[in-house]
């Protein structure tokens, strides 16, 4: 053995962690995500009806008629939306713990319900125990983000202050992109894609970086 500690971070937000694949904060917060599931699944059905400009009835000549519903919400709503998102997971997380595949049955509502409960019962397994841990929550925080964002679209204001792009570097050499907001109320800045922080000692080194990856792609 030698006397290198072995540092462990955090597969969601790549903050250190004692042990395991998911610190505290997140495996809590992949909870509340999973909780809000069954919520946001409710929500999206008063936006089923498309919007007034594409509901009049017409069609081209010899063209289908338009349905009645919005496509996108009712693939979100139907079975391999929301419902088949989690049924997956547990799918895949039977199968890394050599347990039989489910068989779902029921309405499209408690299907997704009984996935849920199942998901967060094995939360404690999954934080400490798998791999793909940090797959599972990413997909998950991404899942609801975007529901949230369909049902409540976030107005200028409540996005923040627009930073630069990330330039994290990310599997490797690559880097980031993505774009990091500051938060109304908030003083760290941090990406929604990758999960790197910076605090406010590190604005003047992080505006450098940003301008310095601007230029490289000019």
């Amino acid at each position: 053995m030698n006397d290198i500690d072995l540092v462990m971070t955090c597969l969601l937000c790549q903050q250190p962690i004692s042990d395991g694949y998911l610190g505290t904060c997140c495996t809590r917060a992949t909870i509340i995500r999973l909780e809000a599931l069954p919520i946001l699944h409710r929500g999206l059905e008063p936006l089923l009806a498309p919007a007034s400009g594409n509901s009049q009835g017409r069609r081209s000549k010899g063209g289908p008629a338009p349905l009645p519903v919005n496509e996108e919400i009712l693939d979100l709503r139907g079975p391999g939306g929301i419902g088949g998102v989690a049924e997956g997971w547990v799918d895949a997380i039977r199968h890394s713990r050599r347990r039989p595949r489910s068989v779902p049955v029921g309405s499209i509502e408690g299907r997704l319900a009984s996935a849920v409960s199942e998901l967060i019962g094995h939360m404690p397994w999954v934080a400490l125990s798998w791999p793909d841990a940090g797959e599972f929550a990413r997909d998950i925080r991404d899942l609801t983000r975007s529901i949230s964002s369909i049902i409540q679209p976030a107005s200028p204001r409540e996005r923040g202050t627009r930073v630069g792009n990330c330039p994290a570097a990310v599997d490797g050499n690559r880097i980031c992109g993505a774009v990091l907001q500051l938060a109304p109320g908030e003083s760290i800045v941090a990406c929604d894609w990758c999960g790197t922080t910076y605090p406010p000692a590190t604005w003047v080194g992080l505006k450098v970086l940003i301008d310095e990856d601007a230029k490289s792609r000019s």
